[in-house]
């Protein structure tokens, strides 16, 4: 007697395509994305790297993956992942159009979030290009990997190649999200203001603490910081509280004059975002016209 055909009958459902890939630049971000790639069963066929660090991390997060010349990694790959730096990116096309390097047709997915698909106009016409930007900050190492589940893409791409760059993303574990060519810029410079000015804050927070004998700092910032952060983004302005926002400008003062003996940057950082945050809660309504006067006018004779 025959077993029972699991299938119903029904014809296998075809094999989803793996490609061979070229990861340029084993970074924080180019050899995480080049694990992640590998995870999701395609081929890393090759990776450049350079510098001590990248060689190690090649090695830890892409073993067994051949460390090999930048021609050699693009002519080995059906699809060549470029994390490289931003001001770095349109040269490295160039200069690999110039040469002959690139093979025709061929899927080529640049990291930087300030670039759209300018860098690749020498070579539009020959292969397949997109902009494929993890919102996140990386380490490194393997931690990265599962930060990559809760993590949004940026994507730009020709319309035809849209899918193409939502599906490299969703097997990477990450979400894609449409930028728009001409969005690019203000995309990534409001990711920059967020995640690398928020890590200058954290610092200078810790900082005076650790000058007030107050430690461990991150014990005592941690919760406040997180619930604060975990209000902004549900609530915007509406979460903002604290000597500003009530128009307290004798405590602003004070703060000033404690931060007075500390490096340079705190008080000044101090002093900009007390003045950013002044006029954002005179715009929301949530300060008077006349506290907000008063706030700056203080902000002002701090520094005289």
């Amino acid at each position: 007697m025959s077993e029972p055909d699991p299938s119903g009958g029904r014809p296998p459902a075809p094999a989803r395509p793996t490609l061979r890939v070229g990861v340029v630049g084993a970074g924080r971000v180019g050899a995480v994305l080049g694990a992640a790639l590998r995870a999701a069963g395609h081929e890393v066929v090759a990776v450049s790297a350079v510098s001590e660090d990248s060689r190690e991390r090649a090695e830890a997060l892409l073993p067994g993956v051949p460390v090999r010349p930048v021609p050699e990694v693009v002519q080995s790959a059906q699809l060549v992942l470029l994390a490289v730096p931003d001001d770095a990116l349109t040269d490295l096309v160039a200069g690999l159009h110039s040469t002959g390097t690139w093979v025709p047709g061929q899927l080529v997915a640049h990291t930087s979030g300030r670039h759209g698909l300018a860098p690749f106009a020498p070579v539009a016409d020959a292969l397949l290009p997109m902009a494929i930007h993890p919102a996140m900050t990386f380490t490194g190492t393997s931690l990265d990997l599962a930060r990559l589940a809760e993590c949004c893409f940026g994507i730009t791409t020709p319309e035809a190649l849209r899918p193409v760059a939502e599906a490299l993303v969703v097997e990477m574990g990450g979400e894609p999200v449409w930028v728009p060519e001409e969005a690019r810029g203000r995309y990534h410079a409001a990711l920059a203001h967020g995640s690398n000015h928020l890590v200058t804050l954290v610092a200078q927070a810790m900082e005076v603490l650790r000058s007030a004998g107050i430690d461990p700092a991150d014990r005592v910032l941690r919760p406040l910081l997180q619930a604060s952060l975990d209000n902004a983004l549900s609530s915007g302005d509406a979460a903002l509280t604290g000597p500003v926002a009530r128009g307290d400008a004798g405590t602003v003062a004070a703060h000033l004059a404690e931060l007075a003996d500390l490096p340079e940057d705190v008080a000044t950082a101090y002093r900009a975002q007390a003045r950013a945050t002044a006029l954002r809660a005179q715009r929301s309504g949530r300060l008077r016209g006349d506290d907000a006067a008063t706030i700056l006018t203080t902000l002002d004779e701090e520094t005289r």
